[in-house]
């Protein structure tokens, strides 16, 4: 980059030091225990009723009064948890760039301990809401109404909650535990560095960064930061692996007591899914397998090597050597972005010129990429720009969140609660934008270099996260008796990778349960990423049918992400998600891809 790329976070509040954002902390602390003593007058919990036979149900009796009850205290919440909103994202931010930034890690230390009682308080309004006569609730409040799949969502969440004191005793348990541990990853992976040898010399660099030479054009290069990177996941291997025992057996104790089925079950209800919808879709992602392998194959071709290791999956084959700059990146997306709509590439323009983003990575600032909301309709970006198209890809991927973001501003804070599955339908859209966009220009040797770009996507979503979810299912199986060892977590890893690569890589990763962070957050936060890819390649066509009615319904579904089924959802743009042929489907797309380059790699092997 021609300068560092930092972002912008006075607009939230001056400095972490500040009388402003020291008023704002204060006034969340202060909301948070105002709203359990409201809670506590208006008696908001669970409730019963005592039919005859004395059989114990839920159906609390509504009227008038008790729908007013509901408006105030839903009013309230919703404002609560914008409020909340702000000050934690703004605490995040600047936590994920700065580990060592202590002042901001005590203060999101403060928060998330509060934020523990304002989880119990959370739970009980769900059981609130849940155990009461939700019909008639609709019927009498318009509130209600404008919520009323929360509210019924509420109803389908109460029976599987613990008696109220075992929430509390869980909701405070959560900061000293799996939280604690998940900071903890964070904190040891932000922190991690690995000294690899480059250009005739040692260089110390963040680990972020040393994964990033999984696309240096120089096998050995390549080879020695893959090594460079075991060793460093080696020095910590022993925290990390206590990090992922705590967290699932958290998670793991809470779903037995909560009564689910199993450990999948929560996380559906919690994307709007249901089970046929994971079944088929996995299917179809299984039966693609075999057409990932066959990319493999020809990528191992072209680099003359009899089969890939682990560290050649990212090596770049074609000519895309160009090294974007920053400023290229800008101007590629907000061009490509206006292409679609006037107001998306109006959006992009606003989103670099406010600078929502933050790109340069550096010691301290963690890996990967996200998008937070920060305020209705204003987001921040954190990734690591390193100058390839796949950063460029990752930030349209990143700036489609915020996009979302902004289609759903008008809505209350109850309202945008986006499952992941959805969450990454908008984000999927925009990098197929800026992907068919470097397409429509390119050389055959520049589309070979994009297919690979794209296929390498493809194969970690599809391939890789079936790998993930194989594996979380596999740990949280055994966590049930005790805690694994790290022996047994790379051995579940490179049985998961094998399961689903194939047996032509060699060798594998066995440290990919400590480099991904997903495993330390919500439960199976890996299949949702699979939803987003097909279902917005599947949106992506419907877009290329038809471009001008597809617009408006776009901006609509991403506005009701949170207010609506996947199923029905889907349903607005007459796709099935229940039939398997729609996944296959939109593998065929990925499926046309590897055909393609199969043919380019073939004549780029004969010339």
């Amino acid at each position: 980059m021609e300068a560092p790329v930092y972002w912008d976070l006075s607009s939230l509040f001056p400095a972490l030091e500040s009388p402003e954002f020291d008023t704002a902390f204060q006034d969340v602390l202060h909301g948070i225990q105002e709203l359990g003593d409201l809670f506590d007058r208006y008696d908001v919990r669970r409730r019963v009723s005592m039919p005859a036979g004395e059989t114990l149900a839920y159906g609390g009796l509504v009227d008038a009064r008790w729908a007013a009850l509901y408006d105030d205290v839903t009013l309230r919440l919703n404002t609560l948890r914008e409020q909340m909103r702000t000050v934690s994202s703004f605490l995040g931010c600047l936590v994920t760039t700065d580990a060592r930034n202590d002042l901001a890690r005590a203060k999101d230390s403060e928060l998330d301990s509060r934020a523990a009682f304002f989880s119990h308080l959370y739970t009980r309004y769900e059981g609130w809401v849940g155990s009461s006569d939700v019909d008639t609730l609709c019927l009498l409040s318009e509130v209600a109404r404008a919520h009323e799949f929360h509210v019924r969502r509420c109803r389908a969440l109460v029976v599987h909650q613990m008696p109220e004191g075992e929430e509390s005793l869980a909701a405070e348990l959560r900061t000293s535990g799996v939280s604690a541990w998940a900071k903890l990853h964070g904190t040891l992976t932000a922190l991690l560095t690995a000294v690899v040898s480059k250009d005739g010399q040692e260089q110390t660099l963040p680990m972020s960064s040393v994964r990033s030479l999984a696309g240096d054009a120089d096998r050995d290069v390549r080879r020695r930061a893959f090594e460079s990177e075991l060793r460093a996941w080696e020095s910590v291997e022993t925290p990390i692996a206590a990090a992922l025992n705590g967290v699932k057996g958290f998670q793991s104790t809470l779903r037995r007591r909560r009564a689910w089925d199993d450990d999948v079950a929560p996380t559906l209800l919690a994307n709007n899914l249901d089970r046929q919808i994971l079944d088929v879709m996995q299917a179809a992602c299984i039966e693609a397998f075999p057409d990932f392998r066959r990319y493999l194959g020809s990528k191992a071709k072209m680099l003359r090597l009899e089969h890939l290791a682990w560290y050649d999956l990212g090596a770049p084959v074609g000519d895309l050597n160009t090294r974007w700059t920053w400023r290229d990146a800008e101007e590629f997306i907000v061009s490509n972005f206006g292409e679609y709509s006037e107001r998306m590439g109006n959006f992009a323009s606003e989103a670099f010129r406010l600078r929502w983003v933050d790109a340069t990575s550096r010691v301290g600032k963690e890996g990967g990429a996200y998008c937070t909301g920060v305020r209705p309709g204003e987001s921040r970006v954190m990734m690591n720009f390193d100058g390839t198209f796949n950063s460029v890809s990752t930030l349209a991927h990143e700036l489609g969140h915020a996009y979302h973001n902004l289609n759903m501003r008008e809505r209350t804070s109850l309202q945008r609660i986006t499952p992941s599955a959805m969450a990454e339908t908008a984000s999927i859209f925009c990098e197929t934008l800026v992907y068919g966009a470097a397409m429509r220009s390119a050389s055959p040797a520049e589309r070979l270099a994009l297919l690979d770009t794209s296929l390498q996507k493809d194969l970690m979503i599809v391939v890789d996260i079936h790998s993930r979810f194989l594996f979380e299912k596999a740990v949280f199986e055994r966590r049930v008796e005790r805690d694994l060892s790290v022996r047994e977590m790379k051995e579940l890893m490179l049985g998961s990778q094998r399961e689903t690569y194939g047996p032509d890589i060699d060798p594998l990763h066995p440290y990919m349960w400590a480099v991904k962070g997903h495993y330390y957050g919500p439960c199976f936060y890996n299949y949702p990423y699979t939803f987003g890819l097909l279902f917005g390649l599947g949106l992506y066509t419907r877009f290329e049918k038809d471009p001008a009615s597809f617009r408006e319904k776009y901006d609509s579904l991403l506005s009701c992400t949170g207010i609506g089924s996947a199923l029905s959802l889907a349903q607005r743009f007459g796709i099935e998600i229940h039939d398997i042929e729609f996944w296959r489907s939109s593998l065929d797309i990925v499926r046309g891809q590897i055909v393609e380059f199969e043919e380019l790699a073939r004549k780029a092997c004969r010339d």
